[in-house]
């Protein structure tokens, strides 16, 4: 069993949670809690190496033994630790007694996309992982991080987000390149009002859609990028809705038009 915090292995876990360089640079990921390591197992992406806390195989309905025992048949180190070192390297308040390092798939960007999401200056990682969970449930074939939005490697993001880095493109670009990336789609920015409404939208042909951050909103450069604005109607008195609420209701529909035609 592993009790020391001065151990390598427990070194570069805690590094890698607290230093976004570093999780770029080895374009690696802390997977928390018995589902992220799932997900993980379940996709394909084999982690380098999982601790778990003694007693762990047992718990969460044998969930964590059932997972630790398909990493062990192909070949990924489990390595036993302390309460106290499992503590240190967790993110969360409660740590559910199971870590993996995950490597970063390189995924493919498509070749023809029809469907791209942009972030702009969103900055609540709870958000963006919210965000980034149902672009994938709703189909969206890659999204984009512009200028001063939240890091998408942040714990919070990625426990968020529930596996969706595995399986969703996910780059950061500066606006010229994603002016240049985004070139032969109708791009559409997501504004609280004023707007085309969203139902009235043709979403079944190939769309950008920017969404803006929590506080200001979409900046001046998704501004001038945008062809059009599009808004969700709400009740009298009501401002605004929480981003991660809004974008969810945009792929929707965007997924709903592309299933009736």
């Amino acid at each position: 069993m592993i009790t020391s915090h001065r151990n390598d292995r427990v070194r570069h876990v805690r590094a890698l949670q607290s230093r976004r360089r570093l999780r770029q640079r080895e374009r690696l990921l802390v997977f928390e809690g018995v589902r992220l390591v799932e997900e993980a197992a379940r996709v394909g992406v084999p982690p380098d190496f999982v601790f778990h806390t003694v007693g762990a195989d047992t718990s969460e309905g044998g969930r964590i033994g059932q997972v630790l025992r398909s990493l062990r048949e192909v070949g990924v180190p489990c390595f036993a630790v302390s309460e106290s070192v499992m503590t240190a390297c967790s993110e969360t308040k409660s740590p559910q007694g199971i870590l993996a390092v995950i490597p970063v798939p390189d995924l493919p960007q498509p070749e023809r996309p029809t469907f791209t999401l942009i972030l702009d200056r969103v900055r609540d990682p709870g958000n963006l992982g919210t965000i980034l969970r149902t672009a994938l449930a709703t189909g969206v074939e890659r999204a984009i991080l512009a200028p001063g939005t939240v890091d998408g490697s942040n714990p919070k993001v990625v426990r968020a987000a529930m596996g969706a880095h595995l399986r969703l493109p996910l780059i950061t670009l500066k606006w010229e390149a994603i002016a240049e990336t985004v070139a032969g789609s109708d791009v559409w920015l997501a504004a609280p009002g004023g707007g085309t409404h969203y139902t009235d939208t043709d979403w079944t042909r190939p769309v950008s859609i920017i969404v803006g951050g929590e506080a200001a909103g979409a900046g001046d450069k998704a501004e001038a990028l945008a062809q059009g604005r599009v808004s969700i109607p709400m009740a009298e008195g009501v401002e605004s809705l929480n981003t991660a609420v809004a974008t969810a209701v945009l792929l929707y529909e965007v997924m709903r038009q592309r299933i009736v035609a």
